[in-house]
């Protein structure tokens, strides 16, 4: 018979064996599992946990940056952005500053690689006891910051569920710190750090910062500000020092403790410290802010089209765009603006006292002007939406007093706080005349100078070149240039009277009798350099008529108007809106010998490391003879110099010395809707426009509402300013004389007879007396 198997009895040595191979296999299991996950978030597998930072944007960490533009003078302007940042280098930090960094946010930062065992573990004992505490290494906020690991573009299918969002967010920051650690040096670490951190206040990076809340550099930052801007990086609006002080000054001394606990301060220096009160030099800076403000938005314009033809972000890759314009001039023209502005609205109140500028052309107040005018705005689209067809709802929000700043001529600050309804806010504000001014060197084409408004804060609408105007009789070169450049000449003569102008327009038969602005006629002849000196409309129209008001539209259009024209018979006079823009652009052509040069207004841009990316080169084109160019100087410095010239008021003003010559053009528009002076010197081209918003706002009188009593003083002051600036180096003189040979006369200035003397004051009472006005003396 087989033997039975007998089960030998189990030792008591294979138990822990089992239970050692047991942990074993757990553990490389866990190992294995730990891996995988790693390498599962690293290369997101199955796209289940969002793309973690590629080795070439870790090599090139790019964080957002505000792009900078510059003058031709190399003066900063202004900044394009939506995180205001500008990075410095680690030179350029404070060792105070560094050292309250580490001692607040990572005190072991030059000890670990990235992650901090020991923080993680104290964390990790601190939510057991209730106690929350950070365990993020600086090199962790560095990636969280630079690569946005939390935002929705860099979650995948599983970062959507909670709580396993923030473990796969973590893991990933974790992974990214350790490879920024290998990659970079600690200097270079805490440099990107502080440069990328947001403090608050529209201020991104440490040099916006330190200037933000107290007019410093981060290398000439005092203990106590770096004490503030560390602490401000737990929590910027709790620890604003601008609008939560207490907080503020609280943390403060906290950083101070730890500077002291980690051995980078002295206690009896800390408690000094801590024992002084929050000190600010409190600047937000945003895009109101810095000079040329209506230039920088027009530039913005240019810039976002360049931007997106070439790939670029204007408000996140931190180009450096340099301009024509001259800090200096820009600087004249603002102050000769401001400086006219606030007389001529002085004066434009008194004339209106009483009574609202909006008229019709029988001098009738517009009814409803400002009730039909607030349904065009923004304001009324958004009650609109909200409610509906509720129109006494609407009317309610419309006719709500409510506390806010506007602008005013009447101090320094130019703003005021007044309690007002929106109606009441939007007839206040249409009380205001507006200007526009824009230099150009006729030469290069470079915009040295771009007064879009009187105010970009409260009024953005740009008057050089988004806003288009009639320009009156600053229209009437295009017609003198015209007949010149096809057979006139300056001398030639046309009589000035009553004239009728039969046409025929689509099919229509139509006449127009323009009118003198005195409404006068001498009934002699006149030459054309007197007529156009004089702006006489009865010459200009027979002019018009003998040269085809078609054959004014094509040289307008030439000499560099791109704005649509009606061609008419009226088209000398100006009926066609236009720009500043175009004007001085036009108007360049004639001292630059007949070349046209586009109007420009960058000359180069650059990337955020300084290499070249575009070079702008001036776009020229020859439209007119030299001869028929320098006829034009001639025909334009006739406002001075021709009797009755429209520019003399011009002499008020310091510009006559060592033989300078001024050419220019006013221009009116009907009702004294718009004011203009083109000025022409040898080295720079000027336009002016000055008038309301709307074209019913205007002054009543030729005498207070024509071009040379609104738009000329500008021109004058700012021309004194530009003479009187040495550094500027634009010198008094004549225009130059011409290198061709002169074929047709020119030398024609008239000559009126002598007036008889006016009788002494003596003799004028007298005669006031007999005439019974005593009471006027």
């Amino acid at each position: 018979m087989p033997k039975e198997k007998v089960e030998e009895p189990k030792t008591s040595s294979s138990i822990p064996q089992k239970v050692i191979s047991f942990v074993w296999k757990a553990f490389f299991l866990g190992i294995a599992v730990v891996v995988a996950y790693l390498l599962s978030v690293e290369h997101n597998v199955l796209y289940l946990f969002g793309a973690s930072p590629s080795l070439d944007r870790l090599e090139n960490p790019r964080s957002d940056q505000a792009s900078e533009l510059y003058t031709a003078d190399g003066k900063l302007i202004g900044k394009y952005f939506r995180e205001n940042r500008s990075p410095v280098t680690y030179k350029k930090l404070a060792p105070e500053l560094v050292q309250a960094l580490i001692a607040t946010e990572d005190v072991r930062f030059y000890e670990h690689a990235g992650i901090d065992p020991q923080a993680i573990l104290s964390a990790v004992y601190g939510s057991f006891k209730g106690e929350a505490r950070g365990a993020s290494t600086i090199t962790q906020q560095l990636a969280k910051n630079l690569y946005k690991t939390r935002t929705d573009d860099s979650k995948g299918v599983l970062g959507h569920i909670p709580v396993l969002d923030l473990v796969i967010s973590k893991t990933k920051e974790w992974l990214t710190a350790i490879k920024l650690e290998q990659r970079y040096t600690k200097e270079e670490i805490l440099t990107m750090y502080l440069n990328t951190v947001d403090f608050g206040s529209n201020s991104f990076g440490i040099k916006v910062a330190s200037k933000t809340f107290f007019n410093t550099s981060p290398d000439s930052m005092k203990v106590e500000q770096a004490a503030v801007l560390v602490g401000l990086l737990k929590a910027p609006t709790y620890y604003s020092p601008r609008f939560n002080p207490k907080n503020s000054t609280r943390r403060r001394n906290t950083v101070l403790g730890q500077m002291v606990k980690y051995g980078y301060l002295e206690k009896a220096e800390a408690d000094s410290l801590s024992q002084l009160p929050l000190v600010l030099d409190y600047n937000v800076e945003n895009h109101y802010d810095g000079p040329a403000t209506y230039f920088r938005g027009a530039v913005a314009d240019y810039l976002q089209e360049w931007c997106k033809e070439n790939g670029y972000d204007l408000y996140r890759d931190g180009l450096k765009v340099y301009t024509t314009i001259d800090s200096r001039m820009q600087a004249h023209a603002e102050a000769a603006m401001e400086e006219h502005m606030r007389k001529l609205q002085r004066r434009f109140d008194s004339h209106w006292k009483g009574r609202n500028p909006w008229v019709d052309e029988k001098d009738k107040e517009i009814p409803g002007f400002i009730e039909e005018t607030i349904k065009r705005t923004a304001y009324y689209r958004r009650l609109k939406k909200k409610y509906g067809d509720d129109t006494a709802a609407i009317n309610k929000e419309l006719n709500r007093p409510r506390e806010m700043k506007v602008f005013t001529w009447e101090n320094d600050s130019l703003e005021k706080t007044v309690t007002m309804s929106p109606l009441d806010s939007l007839a206040y504000y249409k009380h205001f005349l507006h200007g526009g001014m824009m230099t150009m060197d006729p030469f290069t084409g470079h915009i040295k100078a771009w007064v879009g408004g009187i105010n970009f804060k409260y009024f953005k609408y740009d008057h050089v070149k988004q806003a288009r105007r009639q320009p009156g009789s600053t229209f009437k070169p295009f017609v003198y240039v015209a007949a010149i450049d096809n057979g006139y000449s300056p001398c030639d003569k046309i009589v000035d009277h009553r004239v009728t102008i039969n046409y025929v327009e689509k099919g229509e038969k139509k006449s127009w009798s323009p009118t003198n602005a005195d409404w006068e006629y001498t009934g002699a002849p006149m030459t054309l350099r007197r007529g156009m000196g004089k702006s006489v409309n009865s010459v200009t129209a027979q002019l018009t008529e003998r040269i085809g008001w078609e054959t004014v539209v094509k040289y307008a259009h030439k000499l560099g108007i791109e704005s649509p024209l009606e061609s008419v018979p009226s088209i000398g006079l100006g009926p066609s809106d236009v720009s500043i823009f175009e004007m001085v652009g036009a108007y360049s052509t004639f001292p630059n010998h007949g070349f046209h040069t586009d109007p420009m207004f960058i000359t180069r841009i650059e990337d955020r490391n300084g290499n070249l990316l575009h070079q702008f080169t001036p776009k020229q084109k020859k439209v007119l003879s030299e001869e028929t160019a320098f006829l034009m100087m001639h025909m334009l410095k006739g406002g001075m110099e021709e009797p009755g010239g429209t520019s003399q008021a011009l002499w008020e003003y310091d510009l006559w010395k060592k033989g300078n010559q001024i050419g220019g053009k006013t221009g009116t528009t009907s009702n004294h809707s718009d004011g203009w002076y083109m000025g022409v010197t040898k080295d720079l081209v000027t336009g002016v426009w000055v008038g309301g918003e709307d074209r019913s706002i205007h002054f009543r009188t030729s005498q207070l509402g024509e071009g040379s009593k609104t738009a000329l003083p500008v021109f004058g002051l700012y021309m004194e300013r530009i003479y009187q600036d040495p550094e500027l180096g634009y010198t008094l003189g004549p225009f130059p004389k011409p290198t061709v040979k002169i074929s047709k006369e020119y030398n024609c200035t008239t000559v009126l007879p002598k007036q008889p003397a006016l009788p002494d004051s003596t003799q004028l009472d007298s005669v006031l007396e007999m005439l019974n006005f005593g009471d006027l003396l």
